[in-house]
C-alpha cells in the first residue's frame, strides 16, 4: 500500500507537469486529471484526494527493471570483494577490528562529487510544479532519522569486523544468513511486509544455501581457522548479533522512506548513505581512539607480509566497494523493500566461497555447488513475485483507467 501511494504521487506530480507545461498532452491522462481536480474543489479535499482518484497501482518500467539490475550487481560485487579483501587483511597479519569496521564507512567521500554536478543533482528532485501532498521534515526530524541509523550501523560494522577475525568464512557466511530472518521479523511489524508463497520458498532456499556452508571443511578458514573456544563463542555472538543489527537497519531505513524522507529521488538514497555513513565513521573513529588500537597501526602496516603499499591498497579498496555496496543495498530498499535488499545480499554469500577458490585457491567442491544452485533459486523465486506483482499492477492500472473513460464519456 505504502510503495502504492508513493507511486501514485509521482504519477500525479508528473502529470500535473505535463498539463501546465507541454505542449501536447495524453488525452486521457487529461480526462483522469481533470476528474481528479473536479472531485478535489468539490468536496474540498486535500491532495490525497487526487490520490484515491489517480490510476493505482502502476505498473514497473524498464528504467526501473534496469535500476533494479544495477542495484543488484552493485550489492553483489561489492560485498563479496569487500569479504575477501576483510579477510585478506586478517590473513595478512592485520588485528584491528575498529580499524576494519572503519573501512566499511569511511569511502563515503568518493560520494561527494555527485553534489558538486548540477546537472544530476537538479535532475533528481522533483518538479517545482508538483502537488505537495505533505510537508517535508524538518531538519531536526532528518538529522535525528540519520544520527540513529549511523550509530546502529557503526554497531553492526565493529560486530561483523569482530566476527570475520575469529570465525572461518563458511562459518561466517552460515551466521549472516540469519540477517534474512530477523529482516523478515522486523519487516513484518514495522513495514507490514506480506509473505507470500515464493517469498517464503526463497527465504527458505538462500538460507539453506548458506546453511549447507557449514558442513565444507574449513579449507577456506585462513587465519580465522586455527582460534580459541572463548574468541569462537565471541565471534559467533558478535556475529549474530551484527545480524539482527543489519536486519534491523534495513527494516527501519525503509520505514524512514516511507514515513519521514517521502522522496523519490536518487537525491534522497545519496543523503541516506552520505550523512549515515558521516555518523557511523565518526563513532568508529572515537572507538579506534578510546580503545588504543590506533596506536598499534604503524607496527601493523610495517610487519604486514605483503608490504606498506599492499596494507594501504587493501584499506583503500575495501572502502571503495563498501561504499558500492551502501548504494545498491539502500537503492534496492528505495526501489523495492527492504527484505528484498536482504534476499539479493544473502545470494551474495554462496558466492564468496566461490572467489575464494578462484584467489584464494581454496578447495571447490559439491556442497559449494549446491549451495549457488539454492541461492540463484531463490532469488529468481524472489523476482518472480515482483514479476507477478508487476503484472497485477499492469492489469489493475488498465481497467482502473478504463473505468475512468466509461464514467466520463458518453457510451
Amino acid at each position: 500500500w505504502l510503495l502504492g501511494c508513493l507511486a501514485s504521487d509521482h504519477l500525479l506530480c508528473h502529470r500535473t507537469y505535463q498539463w501546465m507545461v507541454g505542449p501536447r498532452e495524453n488525452s486521457h491522462d487529461r480526462i483522469i486529471w481533470d476528474r481528479a481536480v473536479h472531485h478535489q474543489d468539490a468536496n474540498g479535499a486535500n491532495s490525497r484526494s487526487i490520490r484515491n482518484t489517480s490510476v493505482l497501482p502502476r505498473g514497473k518500467s524498464f528504467n526501473w527493471w534496469l535500476r533494479m539490475t544495477l542495484y543488484t550487481c552493485l550489492v553483489l560485487s561489492g560485498q563479496s570483494v569487500a569479504t575477501l579483501l576483510g579477510r585478506l587483511y586478517f590473513d595478512k597479519g592485520g588485528h584491528s577490528n575498529w580499524l576494519q569496521a572503519l573501512m566499511n564507512l569511511a569511502g563515503f567521500p568518493i560520494l561527494l562529487p555527485y553534489y558538486c554536478i548540477p546537472a544530476l543533482s537538479k535532475r533528481n528532485n522533483p518538479t517545482t510544479n508538483s502537488v505537495q501532498s505533505e510537508p517535508p521534515p524538518s531538519t531536526l526530524t532528518l538529522a535525528s532519522v540519520y544520527v540513529s541509523l549511523g550509530l546502529l550501523v557503526a554497531f553492526g560494522c565493529f560486530l561483523y569486523s569482530v566476527g570475520l577475525s575469529y570465525l572461518p568464512v563458511s562459518t561466517y557466511s552460515l551466521i549472516c544468513a540469519s540477517q534474512l530472518a530477523f529482516n523478515a521479523l522486523f519487516s513484518f511489524f514495522l513495514n507490514s511486509q506480506k509473505f507470500t508463497p515464493y517469498i517464503f520458498n526463497a527465504l527458505f532456499l538462500l538460507t539453506i544455501s548458506s546453511v549447507l556452508l557449514v558442513f565444507q571443511g574449513d579449507s577456506d578458514s585462513g587465519a580465522a581457522g586455527v582460534t580459541s573456544k572463548g574468541k569462537y563463542v565471541i565471534g559467533f555472538l558478535c556475529t549474530v548479533a551484527a545480524s539482527a543489527s543489519y536486519g534491523l537497519t534495513l527494516s527501519l531505513t525503509q520505514l524512514a522512506f516511507r514515513k519521514v524522507i517521502r522522496k523519490e529521488t536518487f537525491t534522497a538514497v545519496m543523503d541516506m548513505i552520505v550523512y549515515q555513513s558521516l555518523i557511523a565513521s565518526c563513532a568508529i573513529f572515537i572507538g579506534l581512539f578510546a580503545s588504543g588500537e590506533w596506536k598499534g597501526l604503524k607496527k601493523e602496516m610495517g610487519e604486514y607480509k605483503s608490504g606498506k603499499v599492499s596494507y594501504i591498497m587493501n584499506l583503500t579498496w575495501s572502502a571503495i566497494v563498501w561504499q558500492l555496496f551502501a548504494i545498491g543495498g539502500v537503492g534496492l530498499i528505495f526501489e523495492a523493500s527492504s527484505l528484498f535488499s536482504n534476499v539479493v545480499s544473502a545470494l551474495g554469500l554462496p558466492v564468496v566461497p566461490v572467489l575464494a577458490v578462484i584467489f584464494f585457491h581454496d578447495k571447490m567442491d559439491r556442497i559449494k555447488i549446491v549451495a549457488m544452485v539454492l541461492a540463484i533459486w531463490g532469488f529468481v523465486s524472489y523476482l518472480y513475485q515482483h514479476y507477478l506483482d508487476d503484472r497485477k499492477a499492469k492489469t489493475a492500472e488498465n481497467e482502473n483507467a478504463n473505468g475512468e473513460v466509461s464514467t466520463i464519456l458518453p457510451p
